[in-house]
């Protein structure tokens, strides 16, 4: 049953959902007019149309309109970063329905679509410039290890729903393709910094110039400093976060000649976490404060060629290396990655792209009492292969698309992933689009071959043990969507989706046994994954985008998701059931922008997120402001304040690796970004 929206919405929403419906009437044009008020020459806000027009590639693997795309897509500009106010990649995910952005503590965030939300939400496939950052060891992100200068992406593309047909394994329930602007884009300087209660310190800066005839470079740099959170008790959580990056990124060619990318990066971040660890002396948990390290690198380059016949080329391939260095476990991956791509037209109506792969990944591993792996050291392969035909129905109105994912890979064996989508635009106000998709989620290292400790008591041990046997997770899904702009000062996007899940992971108690490593001696009671679970879900995601005049512009999002989880009768695991509980059914974010002036911008953000039951985590609303002042055009000075509605709240509790839950705090930046 669809559930209402609860009466502890915030007064604060509803009071800015009835301006958005009263702002925003049929004469908002002459409105608009008759103020004779324009928007900042500063800026680059984009019309509604623009936006709608934006080219977008995650859904289909080439370039086409945003309007046209035939799945759950939302962009975010470079402009949305800038007016909300953030300060990391997962903050900017909030702005986006269907979306479950929350944090754990300072430095680890779960992010996620459509549900199964977790620090590593394994059905979330994300990528930078088209390189996976989603890791094989515990399939998920380490979002803490992961940034970019914000003002250096060009828009990030999310995909709600699956993408395996393109994108492979683990884009079950959705993509995030974050899109960085080219070095011809980024030329000059750029330099900001930063000081706050919550955000210590952070800074960035960034040159970019000529080089030769035709390419262009820019190098960088980034620091960040995140203060402690803190418990529910109010005392500090003791998990700080540090983080520095540089790189940088050179590219050669234009429109007419084969383009050329060379790109990378190294990072190096240390954070802090209290950790609650099982032991076997009295009281059998240990809450131990700990500190640790990630730290790594890519290169990465990228051919384009443009045929005569209106067909194109790509080549791309990436050396990527993480190391992680905790207590309980040090890791060090190190990932090689080629890809090859071809786009075609096959005849008036077809247009296919197809293209090949091939990826390589080693890990070394250090174990410890609490986790560890056997065999410590890996080597594994994915040969993959995609197709996809477009095909014309009807001229420039209505378009199928038909292709499938084939992988092989060390775990499972060979996998395919089809799906057809149906595009429909009538004219260029109204779009309407509908999918049905498979996907699968390969096992990660972990579940092949981990031993991890949970709970200990007298002389034994409760711990979780992966499983050779383990199949990957599957989905079935079913999508239906409509875009439209009736009027040049309103936009409409609404997707609804229901999900078929089987195979899904469940933990299974199995017979004890006498377990002499770790010491001391103790009965070991291992819990084993399975794949006996099923499930199913559904929901509506809306966006609204709304601008009654020139200097005013409001946007909400709002998601409702219900789940229905089915376990095998002999399956006793009350962490998978938990999955019924551990994502909000409802979700509402509401950002109102104001151009006070051609120099002074005044932004509030405003979101409400339903309870957590299985976590023990209440319903919450929170309030971001920005003001900020150009007294030049090349320089702006921003105060922003986060979370101003109390002063502590939380949003997540972990249920994988057992940290203290830390809540979210009040917070207030000061932020100075110059151009030169």
């Amino acid at each position: 049953m669809i559930a209402r929206i609860p009466s502890a919405l915030s007064k604060h929403v509803l009071i800015m959902l009835a301006c958005a419906v009263a702002v925003c009437p049929a004469q908002a044009e002459a409105q608009q007019e008759a103020e004779g008020r324009s928007a900042p020459a500063a800026l680059t806000e984009l019309s509604l149309e623009e936006l709608m027009n934006i080219e977008v590639t995650s859904v289909s693997k080439k370039q086409e309109p945003q309007r046209e795309a035939a799945a759950a897509i939302f962009v975010i500009t470079q402009e949305d970063i800038r007016r909300s106010g953030v300060t990391s990649i997962p903050e900017a995910l909030r702005m986006v329905p269907g979306l479950s952005v929350a944090h754990l503590d300072a430095n680890k965030w779960s992010v996620t679509s459509r549900g199964f939300s977790g620090i590593f939400a394994n059905k979330l496939l994300v990528l930078i410039d088209g390189r996976t950052i989603y890791t094989p060891l515990f399939s998920g992100v380490f979002w803490e290890s992961q940034d970019v200068i914000l003002e250096d992406i060009d828009r990030i593309e999310v995909i709600r729903g699956p993408g395996g047909a393109l994108w492979g394994a683990n884009a079950v329930n959705g993509v995030i393709n974050i899109v960085t602007k080219t070095a011809a884009a980024t030329q000059g300087g750029l330099a900001t910094m930063g000081l706050g209660t919550e955000e210590r310190g952070f800074g960035a800066v960034r040159y970019g110039g000529p080089l030769g005839k035709t390419g262009h470079y820019r190098l960088h740099a980034k620091y960040i400093a995140r203060d402690e959170s803190v418990l529910e008790s109010g005392e500090r959580a003791a998990d700080a976060w540090d983080r520095g990056h540089g790189g940088f990124r050179m590219d050669w060619g234009g429109p007419e000649e084969d383009r050329f990318t060379l790109a990378g990066d190294a990072y190096a971040v240390d954070i802090s976490e209290t950790l609650v660890l099982p032991v076997q002396r009295p009281p059998y948990r240990l809450i131990h404060d700990s500190s640790g390290s990630f730290g790594g690198g890519h290169l990465l380059a990228r051919w384009d060629r443009q045929l005569a016949d209106g067909s194109d080329l790509q080549l791309q391939c990436y050396y990527d290396r993480t190391q992680l260095g905790t207590l309980q476990l040090d890791d060090i991956r190190d990932t090689f990655d080629i890809e090859f791509q071809h786009r075609l037209q096959a005849g008036k109506r077809h247009e296919i792209v197809w293209g090949a792969g091939f990826r390589y990944v080693q890990d070394f591993t250090e174990g410890s009492q609490f986790i560890s792996l056997s065999p410590s050291d890996r080597r594994y392969r994915l040969f993959s292969a995609f197709i996809q035909d477009q095909i014309a129905l009807v001229e420039e109105e209505l378009h199928l698309a038909l292709g499938t994912k084939l992988e092989h890979n060390d775990f499972t064996g060979n996998e395919v992933q089809p799906s057809v989508r149906l595009a429909w635009t009538p004219n260029e106000s109204h779009a309407f689009w509908g999918a049905v998709s498979r996907a699968v989620r390969t096992p990660s290292r972990t579940e092949d071959d981990v031993r991890i400790a949970s709970l200990a008591f007298p002389r034994s041990v409760v711990a979780l043990y992966g499983n050779r046997d383990f199949d990957s997770e599957e989905l079935l899904a079913f999508e239906l969507g409509y875009r439209t702009t009736p009027t040049h000062w309103l936009g409409i996007d609404v997707a609804l989706f229901y999900n078929i899940y089987d195979d899904l992971r469940t933990l299974e108690l199995r017979r004890p046994f006498l377990e002499v490593m770790p010491w001391p001696v103790h009965i070991a009671i291992p819990a084993v994954g399975f794949n006996n679970a099923e499930a199913e879900s559904y929901g509506v995601e809306l966006a609204l985008d709304c601008r009654p005049t020139s200097w005013w512009r409001l946007r909400l999002a709002y998601a409702l998701i219900e789940m229905d989880l089915d376990l095998h009768p002999k399956t006793i695991d009350p962490e998978t059931a938990a999955i019924n509980g551990d994502t909000p059914e409802q979700q509402v974010y509401l950002q109102s922008r104001f151009d006070l002036t051609r120099d002074l911008d005044f932004d509030v953000m405003l979101r409400y997120v339903d309870p957590l039951p299985s976590l023990g985590v209440d319903d919450y609303t929170t309030a971001d402001v920005r003001l900020a002042w150009r007294p030049r055009d090349n320089l702006e000075v921003a105060v922003v304040g986060q979370n101003l509605l109390d002063a502590h709240h939380g949003e997540f509790s972990p249920s994988f690796l057992n940290t203290l839950p830390a809540e979210a705090q009040r917070g207030v930046y000061g932020e100075l970004t110059w151009r030169f």
